[in-house]
């Protein structure tokens, strides 16, 4: 088992944590928390792994910190 932090931002912080913590499998990647968390992949346009851009594939490490951004509107 791995723990995580799941930090949302904007919209996606609507009927949700700005937080989460979770205790997952070894094998969960970052698609599996954008299901977990009822996100579409589509919706979001940034997604940092501790810091740097992270493909959906990635597998998590034990203390990763995910960062999940919807697309910004505004002119």
């Amino acid at each position: 088992m791995i723990k995580i932090e799941v930090r949302l931002f904007a919209t996606f912080r609507e009927n949700r944590e700005r937080k989460y913590f979770f205790e997952l499998p070894k094998e969960t990647n970052i698609l599996d928390i954008l299901n977990k968390l009822n996100i579409d992949r589509e919706d979001a346009s940034l997604i940092l792994l501790n810091g740097v851009d992270g493909d959906v594939d990635r597998k998590l490490k034990d203390g990763d910190v995910l960062s999940l951004f919807p697309p910004v509107g505004g002119g």
